[in-house]
């Protein structure tokens, strides 16, 4: 059985983002909507709601642009500019 990952290709993996678009807003519902819940819960709910949901949409995004977030490339790009800080350092 294959193994179920988080990150992949450099994006959240599709049933991620499905997941937190979904959670975040089950969350605002529930946070507006259901009167028995204690106001400070509700409010949590709420403004913890929108920024869930807004991950995964903006993951979503990322990945129809083509874009990965969470690659590694940066370590590339770090390393190809210590190559020139040492030679820089001889000059």
């Amino acid at each position: 059985m294959g193994r179920m990952r988080l990150i992949v290709e450099g994006n959240i993996a599709e049933w991620a983002r499905m997941s937190l678009i979904v959670a975040g807003v089950v969350m605002l519902i529930c946070g507006l909507s259901l009167d028995f819940l204690p106001r400070f819960i509700a409010v949590v709910l709420v403004v913890l709601g929108l920024p869930v949901a807004a991950v995964g949409g903006y993951a979503s995004r990322a990945q129809a642009l083509g874009l990965r977030p969470f690659d590694n490339s940066y370590e590339k790009a770090r390393k190809s500019y210590e190559a020139s800080d040492v030679e820089q350092d001889k000059l």
